[in-house]
């Protein structure tokens, strides 16, 4: 996948995220990123429609970040792009007393997508090699394992339900996460999203930092790879995410086409069957069938 924006995490390597810039470049200026994203938003209705019907493949989408990173914000947006008669949103947060009875990847498949249908992930798996990992909930060799075992759950679902996937890590600085957590406590609509304990995960930044680099380098596959989006300005944000959806989708643009004209002839070859068995009569179809 090659991107003209955002990073893309080539299978074994270990970026440094304080290397990545997390705003846009300074050739990007914010009324081109919106009209690129807008561009990019109208293939995608059109992809995703070919996606539906052509129902050969499912897509997966993960978004993971530090708190505030905007993985909210860039679900709202994608749903201006996407049919949500044929997309579904999954959020996943501390698990539940039948969760936690389950290996960790049991509420996570569940919610993998159908063919022709997309499933955003708010979190994923992921947690289960980052929170845990961070908050030492399980030992090192416990969380260590389930790397393995998160790649053979992503190759599983490519090779076995043809699931296309991209997984958008929301690159916001320590800076910037600081003044949206001050905005939240200032705003009146934004009070519910008001939680003590972001303040208290912002002194593990830097242990949470590593843990991602890990995971980038350990999980990021040709057939699921991770994305790296400068998410301190939403619409710089919007465009990296927009332009690496219609990467990942546009290579299978041609063969939905085909299997949809194939489709279609099929169906016309049984119309002028039937058009032509009406035509003959009824009496006509009892002869054949005598």
């Amino acid at each position: 996948m090659k991107l003209q924006y955002g990073t893309y995490v080539q299978p074994g390597e270990r970026p440094k995220l304080k290397a990545i810039d997390t705003d846009p470049p300074k050739s990007v200026s914010e009324e081109f990123a919106k009209a690129e994203t807008t561009a990019f938003h109208a293939e995608i209705e059109k992809l995703q429609e070919l996606l539906y019907a052509a129902a050969s493949h499912g897509v997966l989408i993960v978004l993971q970040g530090m708190d505030t990173s905007g993985k909210d914000g860039t679900i709202r947006k994608l749903s201006t792009c996407l049919n949500v008669q044929s997309c579904q949103v999954a959020s996943f947060k501390k698990p539940s007393e039948i969760e936690s009875g389950h290996d960790f990847l049991w509420r996570i498949h569940q919610h993998s997508p159908a063919k022709g249908h997309v499933s955003i992930f708010n979190r994923s798996q992921y947690e289960d090699v980052l929170v845990v990992r961070v908050h030492d909930l399980v030992p090192k060799k416990v969380w260590k394992k389930r790397y393995d075992r998160i790649n053979e759950l992503e190759s599983l679902l490519f090779s076995e339900a043809n699931t296309l996937q991209v997984k958008f890590y929301l690159h916001i600085s320590k800076k910037e996460q600081e003044e949206r957590l001050i905005a939240r406590e200032q705003e009146k609509d934004k009070e519910w999203k008001l939680s003590a304990n972001d303040w208290k995960e912002r002194e593990l930044w830097n242990d949470y930092a590593e843990a991602f680099e890990d995971a980038f380098e350990e999980c990021s596959k040709a057939h699921s790879p991770w994305v790296i989006i400068p998410a301190d300005k939403k619409w710089y944000r919007d465009l990296c995410v927009s332009e690496a959806l219609v990467k990942l989708l546009e290579p299978y643009r041609e063969e939905w086409r085909e299997n949809l004209v194939h489709r279609g002839k099929a169906e016309m070859a049984e119309l002028a069957k039937l058009h032509q068995l009406h035509a003959e009569g009824p009496s006509s179809s009892k002869s054949k069938k005598s």
